[in-house]
């Protein structure tokens, strides 16, 4: 589940929904990305544990992102991922598809002396009919989203800055293939899961020029309520999932072609498991209006 986060806030790092980079007015820029993620120990609440009939879940991504300028104080951004999941132990099978399409909105409103204030909001559909309720195989929650971020950013004139944001995310309720569901200990004899809303903040330093971009992050993804793993349970769409997570972000584009790297670990956590991500991209800008000749 962490990754699943991770694509919708973090994805490529190309002008990203929960960053203060813009593309300029009538340029674009298109992100290829593969992101590898896997764990062998998750936390059944707070309990961190192994399970044999899982062993490592591993979980790939192909993403295809596009960011438009269209204003040098706006932008707007969409993604899509392909996922497919699979575990080295048990008799679960893999799952695969393609997950949810994400569209986003971000403006810069202030901007002064090296230090600006964005808004951003953002809203997701699943593309396919996947299966929510076969987690931790399960490749998303089904639900739709929508977003509300604020992003700030102080950025020195020797290349130095430092960026925070914090985010609240509504999600909608889901269909599964069962007649009821436990949460807690309260039976439901519905089909329909209310999926948690969650929120999450993060903050980030780091050195930028026009060739390459570097720096370190912390952030700290939460639901707002929902219940726990029961003891050598599966996860479901309803549990209460927490992360908090330290990485490392990367990026060469000193033309029209550039390159991005992503490491990020999860230090602690509950209700998922503590993956270790690695992701790479691929970057090409180009200007989808040219200038008229004076």
């Amino acid at each position: 589940m962490l990754i699943l986060a991770m694509i919708s806030f973090s994805g490529a790092y190309a002008q990203m929904p929960n960053d203060a980079v813009y593309m300029s007015k009538n340029t674009a820029c298109l992100a290829l990305s593969y992101t590898h993620s896997s764990w062998d120990k998750y936390w059944e609440n707070t309990l961190k544990r192994d399970n044999l009939n899982i062993g490592t879940q591993t979980t790939q991504v192909g993403m295809a992102m596009l960011a438009v300028g269209v204003t040098k104080d706006l932008n707007v951004i969409v993604s899509l991922p392909y996922i497919w999941t699979q575990a080295s132990g048990g008799n679960m099978k893999w799952s695969k598809g393609f997950q949810d399409v994400s569209g986003w909105v971000k403006y810069r409103f202030f901007n002064k002396a090296g230090f600006s204030l964005n808004a951003v909001v953002g809203a997701s559909i699943p593309s396919s009919n996947y299966v929510p309720d076969f987690m931790p195989m399960s490749i998303g929650l089904q639900c739709k989203t929508a977003t509300g971020r604020l992003v700030a950013r102080y950025r020195h004139k020797t290349g130095i800055y430092a960026t925070a944001y914090g985010s609240y995310i509504l999600r909608s309720k889901i269909t599964i293939d069962r007649d009821s569901y436990l949460m807690g200990e309260t039976l439901y004899n519905t089909n329909r899961v209310s999926v948690p809303n969650a929120f999450d903040y993060s903050a980030r330093v780091g050195f930028t020029n026009k060739a390459i971009q570097t720096e370190i992050y912390a952030e700290r993804n939460e639901c707002v309520n929902g219940d726990y793993i029961r003891r050598n349970g599966m996860p479901f769409p309803t549990n209460n999932m927490k992360s908090t997570t330290v990485g490392w972000y990367g990026k060469f584009q000193p033309k029209n072609i550039g390159f991005n790297a992503r490491v990020a670990y999860v230090t602690r956590g509950e209700n998922l498991g503590q993956a270790m991500t690695y992701s790479a991209g691929l970057l090409y800008q180009f200007r989808y209006i040219k200038s008229g000749k004076k």
